[in-house]
């Protein structure tokens, strides 16, 4: 399972998912914060393996159906939650998690009334950071446009400034030549602890 490395094929989710491949291995802990049809719940359990661990959440109903049952037909298992992901550390204690995933915007084919939010998502963010051990990553794409606009874009945008230098790599990639709202991406990476 190998992420195209073709450039013009990249965009925000394969840069994710080519970050992630490099990061995850047998055996790893993983979290999908918005689990929205499931996909890059499926795509963390293949990069874990059967000795992982992932937890899915949503706060959709209708994307955690479709989750489960995407894991279902795959052959997957994963522990899938009805909650909001600025509650993420209800579940896992604070740098267990080797990477946390988060796809920002609204649920694909879903409801685009219903998206994500800065009130929510920058609390999420900073419970990831706490989430995720030393060596671990967040990714997070970035999705606007369309209803929920731009205000969530700009609110993660500065906030990824805030991250302690010291303590985190903060890297955000944008696709600049291209036409429309192309979705951004963003990976964290706490150093290591001796590192510091």
């Amino acid at each position: 399972m190998k992420t195209d490395l073709t450039p013009e094929k990249w965009n925000a989710l394969s840069l994710s998912h080519l970050l992630l491949e490099r990061q995850i291995g047998p055996g790893a802990f993983c979290v999908d914060a918005t689990a929205g049809g499931g996909r890059d719940t499926a795509f963390l359990c293949r990069l874990c393996g059967p000795g992982g661990r992932v937890l899915a959440m949503d706060v959709q109903p209708e994307a955690v159906r479709r989750t489960g049952l995407l894991l279902k037909e795959q052959g997957l298992t994963a522990q899938v939650v009805c909650d909001g992901h600025e509650n993420l550390l209800r579940y896992l204690r604070p740098g267990e998690a080797d990477a946390v995933v988060f796809n920002l915007g609204w649920l694909p084919g879903g409801d685009h009334g219903c998206f994500t939010r800065p009130e929510t998502t920058l609390p999420a963010l900073k419970a990831a950071l706490t989430a995720i051990k030393p060596g671990g990553m967040v990714s997070v794409c970035i999705y606007y446009g369309r209803n929920n606009g731009f205000e969530e874009k700009d609110a993660v945008t500065a906030w990824m400034k805030t991250p302690d230098s010291r303590r985190y790599t903060v890297l955000v990639t944008e696709f600049a030549n291209r036409p429309g709202c192309p979705a951004l991406h963003a990976g964290i990476w706490r150093h290591q602890e001796n590192e510091r």
